[in-house]
């Protein structure tokens, strides 16, 4: 019989939930003392707080001067839904999904703003080819599936010259995977994802492209305030300058703040990128000399470095998806993995987080735990049986 010993080496941090994720490595709440609070963000030193966030993303995510960055309400999701509200309707649509967040975005898309769009789609654990979308359409996609482990390699296929706006929801990319901004001109993320942050906040990051649309283009529909990104035809400068739509958090941003600082202190985005990639190689290679599990991701060039998703591939396993979670269950009791489930509309399985607050030594303790709530759970099945 196999031995079912517990390992003896634990993570010193459990915490692998893919959102809200792990926060950076030694934080404590006293690094929040600074924090403005009982303030108006409105005040100077709220101001300064928000613009310095704008000012700090910037310069770690490497984005164009001209490019508007702005911070915004409802995470992520309100940042997306901000630029297809504002945007789309001035030509035609290609939305793309391989995930369920991209699902959702094409359930707005044709559901709520009625387009007449195109939409393509792939099954979890592949990407669409985006050799055959057509980029003179505006296109609306994910970079990196947060609940089916797959990412774009590259913005190779997305034409320089192309006449549409290209939208793409990174918020499990950003700061941990390098984005080609000449190949995007809408970018958005939440602060609860790479680094760490806090929810409730989304980051809208503009091209000079997007920013000629919100100019020249009036949506044919009517337009929530707090969606306005326009008045009399022209920009409201003031949201990506730090002058939020609505009263934002200074506790989040001081939070938000205190990790751009640590990114920027250990060597910003290539460390960062550098992090999320040794945590990922770590679990693929622990599939590698497995036989019982696997990547969801089918193609290495389009595997994820942040939200890895995995599935068990024993053909003894008869009911997946209670096996899963009698896994991650057994793993979350032992106190070596928190919230490690797969996301509930994706294939029964596990999903670790990689991304760059997680330390490679911790997903590095974690592999033995697995292989040993595994067989835990495969000796389980024999006695039932």
């Amino acid at each position: 019989m196999a031995d079912m010993t517990a390992p003896a080496a634990r993570p010193a941090n459990p915490r692998f939930s893919s959102g809200p994720c792990a926060k950076i490595p030694g934080y404590s709440l006293d690094l929040l003392s600074d924090a403005p609070l009982g303030r108006s963000h409105r005040a100077a030193v709220g101001k300064d707080k928000l613009k310095l966030a704008i000012d700090l993303t910037r310069e770690i995510l490497n984005v164009p001067a001209d490019y508007r960055i702005g911070i915004v309400p409802g995470s992520d999701t309100g940042a997306v839904e901000m630029a297809m509200w504002s945007l789309l309707g001035a030509r035609p649509v290609e939305m793309l999904a391989w995930e369920s967040f991209g699902e959702g975005w094409v359930t707005d898309a044709v559901k709520q703003l009625k387009l007449d769009a195109t939409v393509k789609k792939a099954p979890y654990g592949q990407i669409v080819d985006l050799a055959t979308v057509d980029f003179d359409k505006d296109v609306v996609f994910t970079w990196n599936g947060t609940t089916s482990g797959v990412r774009v390699a590259n913005g190779d296929a997305i034409p320089a010259d192309r006449a549409g706006l290209t939208i793409c929801d990174a918020t499990s990319a950003a700061f941990a995977m390098d984005l080609p901004w000449d190949k995007l001109d809408v970018v958005t993320f939440s602060w609860q994802k790479v680094l760490g942050g806090e929810g409730a906040h989304g980051m809208l990051i503009l091209s000079p492209r997007a920013v000629e649309r919100l100019e020249t283009h009036t949506p044919a529909w009517p337009m929530p305030k707090i969606f306005r990104m326009t008045k009399g035809g022209k920009l409201i400068e003031g949201i990506f300058l730090g002058e939020t739509i609505n009263t934002p958090s200074m506790l989040a941003v001081e939070d938000y703040l205190v990790a751009l600082n640590w990114a920027k202190s250990i060597g910003g985005l290539p460390a960062l990128v550098a992090r999320a990639e040794a945590n990922a190689r770590t679990v693929w290679e622990f599939c590698a000399a497995h036989d019982w599990i696997a990547n969801l991701a089918e193609d290495p060039a389009t595997s994820s470095t942040t939200s890895v998703c995995l599935k068990f591939t024993d053909p003894r396993i008869t009911d997946g998806a209670a096996f899963a979670k009698a896994v991650a269950k057994r793993l979350e009791k032992a106190g070596v993995a928190l919230d490690v489930g797969a996301y509930r509309d994706a294939p029964p399985g596990l999903r670790i987080w990689c991304g760059s607050t997680v330390e490679q030594s911790d997903v590095a303790a974690l592999m033995p735990w697995i292989d040993w709530a595994f067989r835990q759970e495969i000796s389980a099945l024999a006695a039932a049986a």
